[in-house]
């Protein structure tokens, strides 16, 4: 078989060529702006955030452990309240939530949407006004639906016929009429991993259009005594670089909206179009500029409305990831070096697919740098893995860590703000990490890390 040479100065000599892995960095040390936290910075060899050294932040909270930068998280925020200015921002709770997450969205001048009634229990106990929270989901229970119904929730977005009747029920019961928007699937297939493309027909959410069950749904609603039809809601899908699937689907959502006007005499005022902008993982993402699209999709609604003899409806956006995971890394420690001969070399850490399922799920990708210290040693092919009994436990498949790297030496995942704490697991029992917040030079836990104790709490047996 034939082998390729490794760069001058690695640890291995060949690997095998069907393993195609990335060409090593000019700079082992340097932190591309990117794809780090807006404070991350290289100071005496040491990465620090939000003012605060790696060596502190792990000796004080331990690792793994989630850093989430605030100063990033809220000018993501902002950014999006600016570019968005005459519009409705829901953060997208499911990326990242928790009680300080939902203050930081709620100062920031944002709304945010929640799909189970876990995350609107924690907005409820954060103490976000409840006017300004959107329930997503699509199995909503009859109890979720009780509780966001007498909370007062602002929208509740439907997804199925079962759910009409369910939140008709409630409603009536409560003696209320919520505010509702239909979701719509309007088959546009995101260029992205099947399992986060959410707007083509065979999947599980919405009303298709293509179909007529979107009509039928709008019909359904306004026939309901106890539900309020304010709008239409379409969601393309998550980690998207490319424009033209929202600006098809924002078009299709928009003539379905003059079509509801045409043919039931109906104006419907709201237009959602959901979230799914794409972050920078690694060097070769190249993330949508948010004030681009919004202007974009602005001036898609705007026209097709114009076109129908509609008013403009209020638009709404709800960024996620796009807003947390920039901000936040995952520290680890380094516990385990096995070089394997001609091939590369493993890393294991103290975490893995318990934090960070996203590898394993979706093949992703992510950037990964020893942060404890400065090395002048060459580029060292690696694997960075956790310690769970899977072989695909593996956290980056294919990276460069300095030659030198060893055992207690502390590495950074960046970009694991969104979907790595919140689809956390305890596998094989680890206990989840801690979290914290860091800004100027100030660190806060606002999730404690999980003990044995929290673990053995629940076993009754």
């Amino acid at each position: 078989m034939s082998r390729y040479a490794h760069p001058a100065g690695s640890r291995h000599a060949e690997i095998l060529p069907e393993d195609n892995p990335p060409m090593p960095p000019e700079d082992l040390n340097a932190l591309d702006p990117r794809v780090w936290p807006a404070t991350a910075r290289r100071d005496g060899g040491e990465v620090s955030v939000g003012g605060i050294g790696v060596r502190e932040l792990a000796a004080a909270h331990g690792t793994p452990l989630f850093v989430m930068d605030e100063e990033d998280f809220r000018r993501r925020a902002r950014d999006f309240s600016q570019a968005f200015a005459d519009a409705d921002v829901y953060y997208a709770g499911k990326a990242l939530l928790n009680k300080a997450v939902a203050r930081w969205v709620v100062e920031e001048g944002l709304k945010l949407d929640v799909c189970s009634g876990g995350e609107l229990a924690v907005a409820l106990a954060a103490g976000v006004p409840v006017e300004r929270i959107g329930m997503h989901g699509n199995n909503k229970s009859e109890r979720e639906l009780h509780r966001a119904v007498e909370a007062g929730v602002g929208r509740i977005i439907i997804d199925s016929f079962d759910e009409i009747e369910r939140l008709e029920a409630v409603a009536a019961g409560l003696d209320r009429r919520p505010k509702v928007l239909i979701r719509v699937t309007t088959g546009v297939e995101a260029h992205t991993h099947e399992f986060v493309a959410t707007a083509h027909d065979d999947q599980k959410f919405g009303f298709a259009l293509s179909t007529g069950a979107a009509g039928g749904a709008v019909r359904a609603v306004l026939d309901a005594p106890h539900l309020e039809l304010v709008g239409l809601h379409s969601h393309i899908g998550s980690q998207i670089f490319d424009t033209s699937g929202f600006e098809v689907a924002a078009r299709r959502v928009a003539r379905f909206l003059t079509g509801i006007h045409q043919e039931l005499g109906v104006t419907l005022d709201e237009l959602d179009l959901g979230g799914g902008l794409g972050i920078a993982y690694t060097s070769g993402d190249d993330p949508l500029d948010t004030k681009s699209i919004a202007e974009s999709l602005t001036a898609i609604v705007r026209r097709e409305c114009e076109e129908g003899g509609l008013p403009m409806p209020r638009i709404a956006v709800e960024p996620g990831r796009a807003i947390a995971g920039p901000a936040g890394i995952t520290l680890y420690e380094v516990g385990t070096v096995k070089d394997v001969e001609g091939i590369r070399t493993y890393v294991s850490v103290d975490g893995g697919m318990s934090d960070n399922i996203r590898t394993a799920l979706y093949g992703s990708e992510y950037t990964s740098q020893m942060v404890s210290r400065e090395s002048s040693a060459g580029p060292m092919l690696s694997r960075l893995v956790g310690k769970h009994c899977e072989s695909g436990d593996i956290i980056v498949h294919d990276l460069y860590l300095p030659a030198d790297l060893r055992p207690g030496d502390l590495v950074a995942v960046a970009a694991t703000g969104a979907y790595c704490y919140s689809m956390a697991s305890n596998y094989n029992h680890l206990p989840r990490p801690a979290m914290v917040a860091v800004r100027e030079g100030r660190a806060r836990t606002i999730v404690r890390r999980e003990t044995e104790e929290d673990l053995l709490r629940l076993d009754v047996g």
